[in-house]
């Protein structure tokens, strides 16, 4: 199997792997507790904020694992930091994809410019793995509400419903049996 195919692979099995798990990875909480800001906007050691699927790929790696810090690094970049990776720390998969421009032959023999994408797969780690960073690599904020203001009114409410109420956890089938049970109604409105 081919690098290229393994980076795709590897990406695919993750996200199947979690909404299989009924890990939603793009629910995240709304509060950052990092004074970078929210582990659900991810960025590199710089500061420049991740994109694509590699989004996806760490937030399901800080949800998993309980990361509260959304600054990565590569090994490299720690060290060059002064940071080291702590013993037995395992990184998560971020790529790039890019193309570049190849000069070749077409049928009849003339010149001509082929493009070809690549995606490169490399590892990075959080900065809740590393230790040595300079400060603002650790840097939290307290949050905003300890505590959540219920209403005694709206909870009477719900309780007389007699329906269970969760946010959590939420699976694929919890998700298709009210879509489902949300269908029959219209089609009973409808009809």
């Amino acid at each position: 199997m081919t690098d290229k195919l393994d980076v795709y692979s590897r990406v695919t099995n993750k996200i199947v792997a979690d909404l299989e798990r009924g890990n939603l990875t793009w629910l995240q909480p709304w509060q950052a507790g990092h004074q970078a800001g929210p582990v659900s906007r991810p960025l590199r050691a710089g500061g420049k904020a991740y994109r694509g699927v590699n989004v996806l790929m760490l937030w399901a790696a800080a949800m998993e694992k309980g990361y509260g810090c959304p600054l990565w690094l590569t090994y490299k970049q720690a060290a060059e930091l002064g940071g080291q990776v702590r013993k037995g720390e395992h990184g998560s998969l971020v790529v790039y994809a890019d193309k570049f421009t190849k000069e070749g032959t077409d049928d009849k023999g003339a010149a001509v410019e082929i493009e070809i994408p690549f995606m490169k797969g490399y590892t990075v780690f959080n900065a809740e793995q590393v230790d040595g960073l300079p400060g603002h690599f650790y840097a939290t904020v307290p949050p905003l509400n300890n505590g959540i203001d219920r209403l005694e009114t709206v909870d009477g409410f719900f309780a007389n419903t007699k329906i269970t109420i969760s946010r959590y956890p939420m699976t694929m089938q919890t998700t298709f049996a009210a879509w489902e049970f949300l269908f029959s109604i219209l089609e009973f409105v409808l009809i």
